[in-house]
């Protein structure tokens, strides 16, 4: 299989320090935030960014449950093409005790792309609520937008040929911390 390794671990984690250091520096701060990470990559890198943003604010003297701001949002209803694609089961959407009302929401997925799964997470946060804003961090951006989209906060910048396909693995679910680019059918 054609296939190359563009990010590992470390790379990872460093990026996931960054956009937690821009995310604080951008909001001036953790109040009133909520992550919500879009399943199933964006949620565990939801979770990362939260534990990023509670070390960042403890070392200031400031505490931070990162599970009070984390949640997830499944988006699976709100996608326009289920036509097209092959059904997924949906998965459970969790927002945190606060709510989402008046407050800034950090949508987080792995890779932005067209910018649909995106709009299809702002048409899922109307139904639930009303936030004051709403943002998007991404750990990789490839570009080949079909939407007017664009993310607040990029981990990697990869552009890439439409033919080929960028994989985002995880220790949580695929044991190992990598950001591959294969060709498509490889």
């Amino acid at each position: 299989m054609n296939q190359r390794t563009v990010l590992q671990q470390d790379d990872i984690d460093r990026a996931l320090v960054r956009i937690a250091h821009q995310i604080l520096e951008h909001n001036r701060g953790a109040d009133e935030l909520v992550l919500l990470g879009i399943p199933s990559r964006g949620v565990q890198l939801a979770k990362r960014l939260g534990v990023n943003l509670a070390r960042i604010e403890a070392a200031e003297g400031r505490m931070l449950d990162p599970d009070a701001i984390t949640g997830a949002l499944d988006i699976t209803m709100y996608r326009d093409d289920l036509r097209r694609r092959t059904p997924r089961a949906p998965q459970p959407t969790r927002i945190p005790s606060g709510g989402l009302d008046g407050r800034t929401v950090v949508l987080v997925d792995d890779v932005l792309y067209s910018g649909r799964t995106v709009r299809a997470a702002l048409d899922a946060i109307s139904a639930i609520g009303r936030p004051r804003a709403v943002q998007l961090a991404v750990l990789v951006d490839r570009g080949h937008r079909e939407l007017p989209i664009r993310a607040d906060f990029v981990g990697k910048n990869l552009p890439s040929a439409r033919s080929e396909r960028i994989g985002v693995e995880l220790r949580e679910l695929d044991g190992e911390d990598r950001v591959v680019i294969s060709e498509e059918g490889a």
